[in-house]
């Protein structure tokens, strides 16, 4: 290694802030990436380097709690995996990825599942991040980029609406880009970004649909309609107009609790931009109708003119650090290399000719993230799991019945990098490199293809994924390459000619140029910042408006729940919390969940701050200390979601579309504990 700082980026969200980094693993910000907005780092990122040096990592394999050899794991794996599809079929085996594996790991685990293993059994947990987002910028777009601009556009724009995202807390260097606008946000709470705001909307948990059809009601009563822009570049207003008639203002208001001056006012604010951009986050999108909600706002997008002009647009906001390029190369359900559909004669065609196999031999689409672990160790399911960069004890809906799946399987293997509570449970603990101890790419939320570059040198004992899915392919009878570079270079062959096209993109560019935005189909493309200036990626190049009802939330309060409980983050902790709650300073600062309470629900049920209540749910219960504040509705708590426990409680109902779990919004009920 080198004494010199090595350019990187950070290891937690999808901002993906530029730092480097010494042999020693001092961390100092870079000031070359647009994206941390002149060397801006939160506290995750400049406390990032103590899990490289700090006493919690994995550093041999374990098997059944026992250190043993990585030869000795392997050959276990692997026989027992043949044991059980030789008994269960190739679906008898699944295989359950993360948002935060490089594009090479990403797309190796999708080619393992498939090739290899010949199981369609495979999702990752990015499902539960931004599949809802994924699915209706599809079929409004025909293509599917968190942000097709580059983030320094917000800070050009006139106004910028964001619903449901707390970017203060959950990637603070965002807000340097949101100075300049005036910033509406959509939050059942006064979190830390909506204290920023110009506006703060806060609705009922579970109504953001409403809301948004209610904003785009106004828009087209008070003629803010672009009418111009909606007849050159898109189709299907005219049904978006008619089913609009009966969400008028004062019947939103009753559902949402939104005052009409105060959605009237934010619908004027962006109609009379110059430039406007309509952001959703996970608030709006974990829900069970997430896909609709989005579709939605991005209707309210369109109806303004908003979409492929520069400055201006929707976006999303990915949540984990490769979000947006983990769902892009293989490791979701649905998809292979190159965001294709694995349902696509020509697509399977294409990848089965770089993966050198028949098309016929690819496995069609399995179950998505949470259909997958609920199917675990059931005489329909999979009956074997392996599990890379992801924790669903904590992070999964309804945590307790998965775990209960978990258990009742026959072999359940998990590469991590500390004893995760989920890796508790393991027969098989591989420990794998992070970060720092390697190299390879990342897509950020802009669609900027980002380069990590190895600085530190992992502990021993401790090897790469990519050689943890060498060995085991090695064992199948398959040559899978562990070197990051070359991976790359069979995953750009694999990408050319989809909507991700990786295809212009090397390491050597990434490092010249700083990030190269997708699609690149050659190396003399520039590359694509803002893909829809032109036309968008649908067959006749418009986009489309598409109708959508608002409906209520899954599970709705009642006598016995009485309370909605919505989740989220907090600033010194990420997803679900296996790196972060190990950094000292970071768990100093957030030490444990707690549940948020209005003072005046806090009064009539008798209870004060610090105080232990019990909140329970037709799903689970749990015990936290209570915290007061009046940032919160009345007619709901808050809990952050990076402690086992929490996760029980929320619902499994699915969206239709995407598969996004309801995350959002449950019912509850709150007692004092004695």
């Amino acid at each position: 290694m080198t004494d010199l700082p090595v350019p990187s980026h950070c290891p937690y969200c999808a901002l993906q802030c530029g730092m480097a980094i010494t042999a020693e693993a001092v961390i100092s910000p870079r000031t070359d990436i647009p994206a941390n907005a002149g060397g801006a780092l939160c506290q995750k990122g400049w406390t990032a380097a103590e899990l490289l040096t700090g006493g919690a990592r994995l550093t041999t394999p374990l098997l059944h709690g026992r250190p043993v050899s990585w030869e000795t794991a392997l050959d276990h794996v692997a026989g027992r995996l043949s044991e059980i599809r030789a008994e269960h079929g190739p679906d008898g085996v699944a295989v359950f990825g993360g948002g935060g594996l490089t594009n090479e790991k990403a797309y190796q685990l999708g080619k393992f599942a498939r090739v290899v293993l010949g199981t369609s059994q495979i999702d990752y947990n990015g499902r539960f991040c931004m599949s809802s987002a994924a699915a209706a910028s599809s079929r409004a777009f025909g293509m599917d980029r968190g942000m097709p601009f580059p983030i320094t556009d917000l800070a050009e724009a006139d106004v910028v609406l964001l619903a449901g995202g707390n970017v203060a807390e959950t990637m603070p260097p965002f807000v340097r880009h949101l100075n300049g606008p005036r910033l509406i946000v959509v939050d059942p709470r006064r979190t830390a970004t909506a204290k920023l705001a110009w506006l703060h909307l806060q609705p009922t948990p579970g109504t953001d649909l409403a809301l948004a059809l209610g904003l785009l009601h106004l828009a087209i009563a008070d003629g803010l309609v672009d009418e111009e822009y909606v007849a050159a570049r898109t189709s299907g207003f005219d049904a978006v107009r008619t089913s609009l008639a009966a969400w008028w203002p004062e019947r939103v208001e009753r559902i949402t609790g939104v005052p009409v001056p105060r959605m009237r006012q934010a619908v004027r604010a962006l109609a009379s931009a110059g430039r406007g951009v309509v952001l959703t986050g996970r608030g709006a999108e974990q829900h069970a109708k997430g896909t609709d909600t989005v579709t939605a706002f991005i209707n309210l997008a369109l109806a303004l003119g908003l979409p492929g002009r520069e400055g201006s647009g929707y976006g999303c906001l990915t949540g984990q650090g490769n979000g947006q390029g983990g769902r892009e190369h293989g490791q979701k359900a649905d998809q292979l290399p190159g965001y294709r559909r694995i349902d696509d004669p020509a697509a399977r065609e294409h990848v089965a000719r770089v993966w050198g196999v028949s098309p016929e031999d690819l496995p069609g689409p399995g179950r998505s993230a949470y259909e997958l672990l609920d199917a675990l160790g059931t005489p329909e399911g999979p009956r074997a799991l392996l599990l890379f960069g992801s924790n669903p004890v904590v992070s999964a809906p309804r945590s307790g019945h998965v775990a209960d799946r978990l258990r009742g399987l026959d072999l359940l293997v998990v590469a991590d990098v500390v004893l995760s509570e989920t890796a508790a449970m393991a027969d098989v603990v591989f420990p794998v490199t992070q970060w720092a101890e390697e190299t390879g790419t990342m897509t950020n939320l802009e669609g900027r293809v980002l380069l990590r570059r190895q600085a530190v040198r992992p502990p021993d004992g401790v090897r790469g994924d990519l050689e943890l899915l060498q060995g085991l392919a090695k064992r199948f009878g398959h040559a899978f390459s562990a070197d990051p570079r070359e991976v790359f270079d069979e995953l750009r062959r694999a990408s050319a000619g989809g909507l991700a096209d990786y295809a212009g993109i090397t390491y050597d560019r990434i490092e010249r140029e700083k990030g190269v935005f997708w699609p690149c189909p050659s190396p003399d493309h520039p590359g694509t910042p803002r893909p829809f200036l032109d036309r968008f990626a649908t067959p006749d190049g418009r986009a489309r408006f598409v109708a959508v009802e608002h409906r209520p939330a899954v599970e709705e309060i009642d006598e016995d729940y009485p309370l909605y409980l919505t989740t989220g983050r907090v600033l010194a902790q990420y997803q679900s919390g296996a790196q972060t709650r190990r950094i000292a300073a970071l768990a100093e600062a957030a030490p444990e969940p707690f549940v948020e309470l209005h003072p005046d629900l806090a009064g009539e049920l008798e209870i004060g701050a610090g105080d232990l209540v019990r909140v329970s749910s037709r799903r689970g219960e749990g015990r936290w200390v209570a915290r007061i504040s009046d940032a919160i509705r009345r007619d709901t708590v808050f809990m952050p979601f990076h402690w086992e426990g929490v996760n029980r409680l929320t619902n499994p109902a699915l969206d239709p579309v995407s598969r996004m779990p309801e995350f959002k919004v449950c019912a509850v009920r709150v007692e004092r504990v004695a």
